[in-house]
């Protein structure tokens, strides 16, 4: 497994301290693909400063709209706006603007120090400030002693460093990123994001982090947006959004979700044989089932009890349980690892949601 090593806390160069975080807004964006709706009016706003994460399957529209503050994609209706300027129809190479994409896209033929300073280059910046602001920067993500390197003897981790220095470098007001850690490894991806999360907070830099990855979303934003068919089904911190889903899309989308059947009745929604309040509006009518996290469920061994333990997954401090209820159902329940010994497969237990509003949908 490829490893990265720990990169100091390196200084920031001033340029980059110095500039205050600019606020994103995004107003009423459409953008057509063919038959294809990628952006269906989507407003979205960015508090200066703060590390956005974009969340969504496939095709939700994320990167469409990564796109558009870029300036590498138009949208046929709209506006975006950097700082309350409307710069919808400025050509990306004037929007101030740094970009990182999954694919490393670092130039072959130059080496790291010269990836880095390349857009200072363009910008006609002195020789003598292109090599400052790279070794700067190349501090700053743990990599100056690799600066004379060429990319093909970096690892993958190595070289998103390097991109990620090389997006700095122009000293942008908003820096993208696409993907940027879909490509490494598990372990790196974590060291990766922890470091981008760190050289974001002490530069202040606003930034929007598109990811299909829920974990990645949740440890590293100060808020998350989740897009579905173009749209913004919620924005919230990540707290918020785990523990208050908007809807039932974000509810299922953003962690491990049960559905249990339940029944709306007398204000409240039955299940598992207890009523509990509903959380937000509930359907207006028709089957429906309750949506509850693993860790929102209570089970304990009981002769009488009509579930059974299926399996047994131990992760250290918890340990997640499967269930097998009655009607072909089955729920995932995490517990304390140091309560679960007894709780083997074949247990007859018990299973009762835990005193909370429960967040309801319609059934199928």
């Amino acid at each position: 497994m490829t490893t990265l090593p720990a990169a100091p806390a390196g200084t920031a160069p001033a340029e980059l301290r110095e500039r205050p975080g600019v606020g994103v807004r995004l107003e009423g964006l459409t953008r057509r693909y063919g038959s294809v709706l990628a952006l269906d009016g989507l407003d979205l706003d960015v508090t200066g400063g703060e590390l956005l994460a974009l969340l969504g399957p496939s095709g939700c529209g994320k990167t469409t709209a990564l796109r558009a503050i870029a300036g590498f994609d138009r949208p046929d209706a709209g506006r975006v706006l950097l700082d309350g300027r409307d710069v919808t129809d400025v050509p990306a190479s004037k929007r101030d603007t740094g970009m990182v994409f999954q694919a490393y896209s670092l130039f072959p033929n130059l080496t790291v120090a010269e990836n880095v300073a390349f857009g200072l280059r363009v910008r006609r910046r002195s020789r003598i400030e292109q090599r400052r602001r790279a070794g700067e920067l190349l501090e700053l993500v743990g990599l100056a002693d690799r600066a004379g390197r060429y990319p093909h003897q970096l690892s993958g981790g190595q070289q998103q460093r390097v991109a990620l220095a090389r997006a700095l470098a122009v000293a942008p007001q908003v820096l993208l990123l696409d993907e940027p850690l879909s490509a490494l490894d598990a372990r790196v991806r974590v060291q990766l994001r922890e470091e981008i999360r760190r050289i974001q907070l002490e530069l202040g830099i606003t930034t929007v982090f598109v990811t299909h990855d829920q974990a990645e979303a949740l440890s590293v934003a100060d808020r998350v947006g989740v897009l579905r068919a173009g749209r913004l089904e919620q924005v919230a911190s990540p707290d918020d959004l785990y523990e208050r889903p908007a809807t039932a899309f974000v509810a299922e989308f953003v962690g491990t979700m049960n559905r249990v059947p339940a029944v709306l009745a007398g204000g409240g929604v039955e299940l598992l044989g207890v009523r509990r309040p509903v959380a937000g509006a509930a359907p207006s009518g028709g089957p429906v089932v309750a949506l509850v996290r693993p860790e929102a469920l209570l089970v304990a061994a009981d002769p009488a009890g009509e579930g059974r333990v299926v399996t047994r997954t131990f992760s250290g401090a918890s340990t997640r349980l499967a269930v097998a209820l009655p009607g072909g159902v089955e729920v995932v329940v995490d517990v304390a690892s140091a309560e679960s010994q007894a709780l083997v497969p074949g247990t007859a237990v018990t299973v009762t949601p835990a005193e909370r509003a429960v967040l309801v949908a319609p059934a199928g």
